[in-house]
């Protein structure tokens, strides 16, 4: 297992991190505890949550579970330390939290004391906002997305309201390190402008999509982390099991994502498919495993800090952490250059 610096902080956080997301639906409080035992016993040092999940499905009734499962492994183990804890405050993106408000500096204090309760820490290590307040390009959104509503002045004012009520978190010792998700390269740069020019606190890293079918992150935002040391926490590198080859074929097998969430938040097309087998077609020739080389690739970008994978089973989590011993070769990259060519944009 490698380990990254994360941006600026000096914390370096495993190259693989665990998503806990199914834990509380697809997966029981016991199935999450002995996740995270194998997960730390091979190397991993880090958690992502959120405090809406778990995700398959989402609902009213199970919105913390998944931040409670890992508080009582915590009860249990007294391991706090050996954890590295990423989780996020929702808003608008989500109303079935706090119905939906928009992140604001009250948001943020009622979430994070829900979250530390649940989580029964003291601390986050980094505090990600989940969605921008003015709207995103993310989730399939980009077919429509339109900035020119946006107000410049509101926006900023908020960005510095957030920062200095993050502030106030960190000097208290209740978080560590901040964090974005789903932004883009202007929204991050503003915040980071701000919090240069008031002595606020940096955000250290961005939570973006990230996999063979979803690029965007190689473009401005990636020249972006490149000059500003802001690492990609890639979610969905595997583009929610599609990259595991189990839909090929249109099949959908019981209990997966896909018979859970319908359609796979936009991502399950006829032209996502057809990329998929081109994506499979490369692992076949060179005798390479499809997730493997799937989340291998993702460890190759420059820009990563750590590639955030789930798994439902413990076949999955075994499989998908043999991933940081598999270096692929220049003829495999090459080959997956030449289907990105063809496939570009797929979903």
């Amino acid at each position: 297992m490698k380990y990254n610096q994360l941006g600026r902080t000096g914390l370096k956080v495993s190259e693989l991190c665990l998503g806990s997301m199914t834990w509380g639906t697809q997966n029981s409080e016991a199935e999450g505890h002995d996740q995270i035992d194998y997960a730390l016993d091979h190397g991993i040092n880090f958690i992502d949550t959120a405090e809406m999940y778990p995700t398959t499905p989402l609902s009213s009734e199970t919105q913390g579970d998944t931040e409670s499962i890992i508080g009582s492994w915590f009860a249990k183990t007294g391991r706090r330390s050996d954890v590295i804890l990423a989780t996020k405050v929702s808003g608008s993106g989500y109303r079935r939290v706090r119905d939906g408000i928009p992140i604001s500096p009250d948001t943020i204090n009622i979430a994070i004391e829900s979250s530390l309760e649940r989580l029964q820490t003291d601390y986050i290590d980094l505090y990600q906002l989940h969605w921008p307040n003015r709207g995103s390009y993310h989730f399939r959104q980009s077919w429509s997305f339109d900035a020119t509503g946006q107000d410049t002045n509101e926006t900023l004012e908020h960005m510095h309201e957030v920062l200095e009520a993050l502030d106030i978190l960190v000097k208290a010792g209740k978080v560590r390190h901040v964090g974005l998700s789903n932004e883009s390269a202007w929204g991050t740069a503003q915040f980071l402008k701000i919090a240069e020019a008031n002595n606020l606190p940096r955000m250290a890293s961005i939570q973006n999509e990230y996999s063979l079918l979803c690029r965007i992150f190689d473009l401005d935002l990636a020249e972006l982390s490149h000059h500003e040391d802001v690492g990609l926490l890639a979610f969905s590198p595997l583009a929610c099991g599609m990259l595991t080859g189990k839909y090929r074929s249109n099949t959908v097998p019981d209990g997966s994502r896909a018979s859970i969430n319908e359609g796979l938040g936009g991502r399950f097309k006829p032209n996502a498919m057809a990329a998929v087998d081109a994506y499979a077609g490369v692992a076949e020739k060179h005798g390479l495993d499809f997730t493997q080389m799937a989340l291998a690739f993702c460890l190759t970008r420059p820009f990563m800090a750590s590639v955030i994978f789930g798994a439902t089973s413990m076949v999955q989590l075994e499989n998908s952490i043999q991933t940081t011993e598999l270096n692929l070769s220049d003829e495999v990259l090459a080959d997956l250059a030449g289907v990105y060519r063809d496939f570009p944009v797929p979903y």
